[in-house]
C-alpha cells in the first residue's frame, strides 16, 4: 500500500490530523489498531476546557485552550454543549488560592462572574451549602465521539482513508529514514509512506521505539465515575490545586465524576481500584451532595499522554498538559513526527501544528482550514450519531 502520509492513532488529535491534511489536498491514510476514540479521547471527562482549571500555574497552555475554546464553538458546535462552568470555594478552601485563579484568569483576556454563595446555589441548586463563592468560566461540554466521528468523516470526505482494527507491527528504517510501515489486522500489509505521524497518546513511547528513537513518556490514569444526574448542569470545579474527585461534568443522562491521577507502567495492564473510584465520589460530593446517592451509571478509566523527557521525578499532575510535537530526523528516523501530549480541548492546534510541519517538509503549499471550516454536523447534530455505525467507535465518555 502507498500513501503520502500514513498517521498512527485514531484518537481525536490522529483524526484531526488526517482532515487537516487531507483537506490540503495531502493523500492520507491513518490506521488505529482498535477503534476510533478508544484510547484517551474516549476515556476523558469531556470537558471543552476555558483554561481556568490551568490560568495560574501554566498561563501558556491556558491561554491555548481559552483560543481553541472559541474557535470550536465556532466550528464544532453539533459536539458541543453550552453548559458554562464554575469553580468553587468551599468552606476551609484557601481564598487565596480563589483570588490568585481569578486574577490569572483575567490576565488572559477571559470573562468571569464572581457569585456569592447563595447567588452560585440559586443558579445550581443542587450545590452544596458549603460553598462560599463560586467563579463563572465559559467551560463547556464536547462529546468526544461526536468530535472524532465529524472529524473522521469531513476527512473520509477529502480523500483521507481510515483503516480501524489495524495495528502497527514494524517499522523499516533504512538509511535514516522510515521507508516502509507493516500494519496487520485489518490492513494486512505493508505501507510505504512519505512522511509517518505517530499520534498514538500514551503509547507513542512504544510507537517510536519501532523506530528505534525516543518518546520518553509518563502516562498516568485517571478514573471517571458516571452517575445518574441529580440536576446539575453546569460543569463544577473544586478552587483548589488539582487533586482527586475536584471535577463534576454534566453530559447527557449523567454526571461524570472525576478524577485520579496515578503513574502507570503500561498504558495496557494497570490497576483499578474501587478505592479510588469511592474517593472521587466522597470528594465530588463535597460539591454537590446529592451526587453521593445517585446510582453508577458506568465506570471507566483513561490514560493521559503526558510527555516527560526531563521530568520523571515530578507528580503526574505537575507536569505541564502543553503539547510537543518532535521530528524525528536528527535520531537516524527522517519522516517520522510525533506530535504527543495536549488534551482534547486543543487537538485541532496540535492537528494544524502537525500538519504545517509536514507541509513544509512535503512541499505542499496550502493553509490549514480548520479554524474556520465548520465540521460536519454543525447544523445537524443527529448526523452524527448516525455516522457512528458508520465508523467504529469506542468511547465511553459519551
Amino acid at each position: 500500500m502507498r500513501t503520502t502520509v500514513l498517521v498512527i492513532g485514531g484518537g481525536a488529535t490522529g483524526v484531526g490530523v488526517a482532515r487537516d491534511l487531507a483537506l490540503r489536498g495531502v493523500d492520507v491514510t491513518l490506521v488505529e489498531r482498535g477503534a476510533l476514540a478508544g484510547g484517551t479521547t474516549g476515556r476523558s471527562h469531556g470537558v471543552l476546557h476555558s483554561g481556568a482549571r490551568y490560568a495560574e500555574a501554566d498561563p501558556d497552555d491556558a491561554a491555548a485552550c481559552l483560543a481553541e475554546n472559541r474557535v470550536l464553538r465556532e466550528v464544532a458546535s453539533g459536539c458541543l454543549r453550552e453548559t458554562g462552568g464554575y469553580f468553587l470555594q468551599l468552606d476551609g478552601d484557601d481564598p487565596d488560592y480563589f483570588e490568585r485563579k481569578r486574577a490569572a484568569c483575567a490576565d488572559l483576556g477571559m470573562e468571569t462572574t464572581t457569585l456569592d454563595g447563595d447567588a452560585f446555589r440559586a443558579r445550581v441548586p443542587e450545590a452544596s451549602p458549603a460553598v462560599e463563592r463560586a467563579l463563572a468560566v465559559p467551560d463547556a461540554v464536547v462529546s468526544p465521539s461526536r468530535l472524532v466521528v465529524a472529524n473522521a468523516l469531513d476527512a473520509r470526505e477529502a480523500g483521507a482513508t481510515i483503516h480501524t482494527h489495524a495495528p502497527v507491527e514494524s517499522m523499516r528504517v533504512a538509511d535514516g529514514r522510515v521507508r516502509a510501515v507493516a500494519v496487520g489486522g485489518t490492513v494486512g500489509t505493508t505501507v510505504e509512506a512519505d512522511a509517518v505521524v505517530n499520534a498514538a497518546g500514551p503509547w507513542a513511547e512504544r510507537c517510536a521505539a519501532l523506530a528505534g528513537v525516543s518518546v520518553p513518556m509518563r502516562p498516568t490514569r485517571g478514573a471517571m465515575v458516571a452517575v445518574e444526574n441529580p440536576g446539575v448542569d453546569a460543569v463544577l470545579n473544586r478552587c483548589r490545586p488539582p487533586a482527586d474527585g475536584d471535577i463534576v461534568v454534566p453530559t447527557p443522562g449523567a454526571a461524570v465524576l472525576g478524577t485520579t491521577s496515578v503513574a502507570v507502567d503500561d498504558p495496557d495492564d494497570f490497576e483499578r481500584s474501587d478505592a479510588a473510584v469511592d474517593r472521587i465520589v466522597d470528594e465530588c460530593a463535597a460539591m454537590c451532595p446529592a451526587v453521593a446517592g445517585m446510582p453508577t451509571v458506568r465506570t471507566y478509566w483513561g490514560v493521559r499522554p503526558l510527555y516527560a523527557p526531563d521530568e520523571s521525578g515530578r507528580d503526574g499532575r505537575a507536569i505541564s498538559r502543553g503539547f510537543a510535537l518532535l521530528d524525528h530526523e536528527a535520531e537516524g528516523a527522517a519522516g517520522l513526527v510525533t506530535v504527543v501530549g495536549g488534551k482534547l480541548t486543543t487537538y485541532r492546534r496540535m492537528a494544524e501544528a502537525t500538519a504545517d510541519l509536514l507541509c513544509d517538509r512535503l512541499a505542499v503549499d496550502a493553509p490549514c482550514r480548520t479554524a474556520e471550516r465548520p465540521l460536519p454536523g454543525s447544523d445537524d447534530p443527529e448526523r452524527l450519531d448516525t455516522a457512528l455505525d458508520a465508523f467504529d467507535v469506542d468511547a465511553p465518555a459519551g
